[in-house]
């Protein structure tokens, strides 16, 4: 039985009109939008963020597919079920209607530095290649110096979304943008990209796609690369970002973007940690104040209150969406991972608890006030 249901600051939202709306595959279509230039401010965005959209009392999150140079809004978004979200905005909302846009919010940024030279590696797995196409137009307009190379999944070729303005920016920077179908369910001819994108693949793509660098023949492109993003499924970005991880990229270098709940840890748990039983948590939850018991210090925070009834907001349940964040007011508590949090909020006793683990015999939380 739900105890509580948290009523989370709502977003801020404005109508905005639909001027085209264009299929790209069997299962996928873009939704570009006006912005009226008295919104133009209020809906600037960062490469990698994403918006909220409201039709008939439901809301999901899509991220933005244009870059920020581009000045207009656009979505990829994914049909599944007849009755879902993204099926029912196609067969109801027409060009030229309006729609309810929430403000640009998110953290899958990346800061752009004009006057470096990186390379950059982008891995997305079918509609994930959303907030991962906005970051490499943003890096190849504004970085001359920059070159990015792209590992993108899918099923077959048929369902390849943005397949079009992905050959278009391979000829608009031929220098500087690679681009790698991997194919999992249709037979093509290079036997390595015949598969889906996991931790073996990435293996291969570091010895055989990323070998000696042109640029440095002392050097791997593998050595020189600075940055990596991906998104995709929870399982697809594990593999990825593990396998990054073990072959010398730092994690503060590897950027990813969940699309859905995932309850497993991105990088294997390295810290040994004190084993607690009976742990007393207090916490305010929607201008209430609760006390739950966790049997023990084994289980994250979330999940035992997640377990006990109360419907903590949530989104991705691996540290990446910040949905969940909360402020320790008393005892100690330890985050496994962080990829939303910045030092400063931590240092003021921000947390994660889906990632979090209780290091005291009484904590207190606040989901209200951080």
């Amino acid at each position: 039985m739900i105890k509580e249901i948290n009523a989370m600051s709502l977003p801020q939202f404005h109508w905005l009109k639909l001027t085209k709306k264009i299929r790209l595959t069997k299962t996928s279509y873009q939704l570009c939008f006006e912005i009226p230039g008295e919104l133009k401010n209020e809906f600037s965005f960062e490469a990698g963020q994403y918006c909220s959209l409201k039709y008939k009392g439901r809301t999901n999150d899509y991220s933005i597919v244009s870059a920020p140079y581009e000045e207009t809004l656009n979505f990829g978004l994914k049909m599944h079920a007849e009755n879902s979200f993204a099926n029912i905005i196609f067969q109801e909302v027409q060009e030229g209607d309006s729609l309810e846009v929430s403000l640009p919010k998110g953290r899958f940024t990346l800061a752009i530095k004009p006057n470096e030279k990186r390379t950059i590696l982008a891995f997305a797995a079918g509609i994930g290649i959303t907030p991962i196409l906005s970051h490499l137009k943003n890096i190849l307009f504004n970085e001359e110096l920059s070159r990015c190379f792209l590992f993108f999944g899918n099923r077959d070729l048929e369902s390849i979304a943005f397949r079009k303005e992905i050959e278009n920016l391979v000829q608009q920077y031929p220098e500087r943008f690679s681009v790698y179908h991997f194919i999992s369910r249709e037979k093509i001819n290079n036997p390595m990209l015949n598969s889906r994108i996991d931790e073996k693949r990435v293996e291969l793509i570091i010895n055989q796609i990323l070998g000696i660098d042109e640029e440095d023949d002392e050097s791997t492109i593998w050595d020189a690369t600075d940055e990596i993003l991906i998104c995709g499924p929870g399982p697809m970005i594990k593999s990825v970002a593990q396998a990054c991880y073990e072959n010398g990229i730092r994690k503060k270098n590897i950027h990813f973007e969940l699309f859905e709940a995932f309850d497993e840890d991105i990088y294997e748990v390295e810290a040994s940690l004190p084993h607690l039983e009976n742990v007393k948590l207090n916490f305010e939850l929607n201008g209430k104040s609760y006390s739950q018991n966790l049997e023990s210090n084994i289980t994250r925070i979330m999940k035992g209150l997640l377990d006990a009834g109360y419907e903590i907001p949530y989104s991705c349940k691996s540290g990446i969406c910040g949905v969940c964040q909360c402020r320790v007011k008393k005892g100690e508590v330890h985050m496994l991972e962080n990829e939303f949090l910045t030092d400063q909020e931590v240092e003021k006793g921000m947390v994660l608890p889906c990632v979090s683990v209780a290091l005291s015999q009484e904590v207190e939380l606040d989901f209200d006030h951080f």
